[in-house]
């Protein structure tokens, strides 16, 4: 076998193993697909400082993130279906963070369910809410992540309406899949992927069948989805679910300065700039377009995070560069997940700080906490 050392090995990998439906799942955008194609293009752009003759001795990465000590400026983002790339695929992905000491956000729209990821880890975890229409539904899931220790809530505000990606479309994606002769070939050549579904119980949305009125299976599960995300979400929404939940949040999907003022007056913990990878709004700048802006209107009152193109530890050292405190990656772990389970998560996470480490050095900096924009060349953003 090839040696992975890159984040593209590991995609080339996953696209081997896991079924087309859920492999086009993760790695695709919405329309054109032309915001998650800039997305990474933009980091290309930006080049680096090379410093000579400095000390390059002791480096540290690790700092903290909303005042949890992190091992590298980076957290694993909140994913959907995260268990149908890998079996128990929210589990394993907990697990691989834990041990390498950056958070891990479970999604509400994960295959796992907060119960069970909960039981499987050591550590508390974080978990990122989407609001539906039910707020009884929601205040249940709040309690529960309450209940399990998770120990902040990440409020994603970009999804009122689902953004159409035309691969999940013509690929009749669903979760389990649909027994059509095309799935049915997917599966049948991804043997080790099915003898891992069948050896789990997790294979639904685990955070929502049993739990949302009127959700007792996959049928009823379909037609609730699609009518549950609420287009009337506000800021005052922010209000009640910050009360409610009672410890730290952070706001994901902040695209604009304006909306990062807003932001602000929350007050809230963090923000996320994130255009949800490109599955939202196509057509929309790239994240690492806007942070400078959103950097600049903020002001240091308070922490911004970064998402959306990651794809190597250049790019974070990048991001905190035009700063943002810290990052998400999606992507990268899910190739990592699909690849090759739990340690395909944790050599994604090798692979991104072994490239930061060795990129911040050749900067002339030995402290990711001092690393600012003196180390790009040219800024052509």
């Amino acid at each position: 076998m090839a040696p992975l050392l890159e984040i593209a090995d590991l995609k080339k990998q996953a696209r081997r193993r896991v079924p087309k439906m859920f492999f086009d799942y993760a790695d695709s955008g919405s329309w054109t697909e032309g915001t998650y194609k800039s997305n990474e293009s933009d980091f290309e752009k930006i080049k680096f400082r090379q410093r000579i003759a400095v000390d390059m001795t002791n480096r540290n990465l690790a700092t903290k993130m909303i005042g949890q000590d992190v091992s590298m400026p980076v957290a694993l983002a909140p994913t959907g279906l995260t268990g149908m790339q890998h079996a128990d695929g929210e589990i394993l992905a907990a697990q691989a963070a834990e041990e390498f000491g950056v958070p891990f956000t479970l999604s509400t729209m994960s295959i796992c369910s907060l119960e069970a990821v909960a039981e499987k880890t050591t550590k508390p975890f974080w978990f990122q809410l989407y609001v539906m229409k039910d707020k009884d539904f929601i205040g249940d899931l709040i309690d529960r992540a309450k209940a399990v220790g998770c120990s902040a809530l990440i409020l994603t505000l970009d999804l009122q309406i689902l953004g159409q990606r035309h691969k999940d479309l013509r690929n009749g994606l669903s979760a389990p899949p649909k027994f059509t002769p095309k799935h049915i070939w997917q599966m049948a050549t991804r043997p080790a992927w099915c003898m891992g579904m069948l050896q789990t119980r997790n294979r639904s949305f685990g955070n929502i069948v049993g739990h949302a009125k009127g959700v007792s299976d996959l049928s009823s599960l379909s037609s609730w989805t699609a009518e549950q995300f609420d287009p009337q979400l506000n800021w005052k929404d922010v209000e009640w679910i910050k009360e409610r939940w009672g410890g730290p949040v952070i706001l994901k999907g902040i695209l604009d300065k304006e909306d990062a003022v807003k932001a602000l007056e929350t007050g809230a913990d963090a923000m996320i700039v994130s255009n949800h990878g490109g599955r939202q709004l196509d057509g929309a700048p790239s994240s690492i377009t806007v942070l400078p802006e959103i950097v600049e209107a903020v002001d240091g009152r308070m922490e911004i995070h970064l998402d959306s193109g990651i794809r190597s530890g250049q790019d974070i050292l990048r991001a905190k560069a035009l700063g943002a405190q810290s990052t998400y990656i999606g992507r990268p772990f899910l190739y990592g997940l699909g690849a090759g389970g739990k340690a395909g998560v944790t050599r994604a996470l090798e692979i991104l700080r072994q490239e930061m480490d060795i990129t911040m050095a050749l900067c002339g900096k030995r402290d990711i906490n001092t690393v600012d924009s003196s180390i790009i060349y040219k800024n052509p953003l």
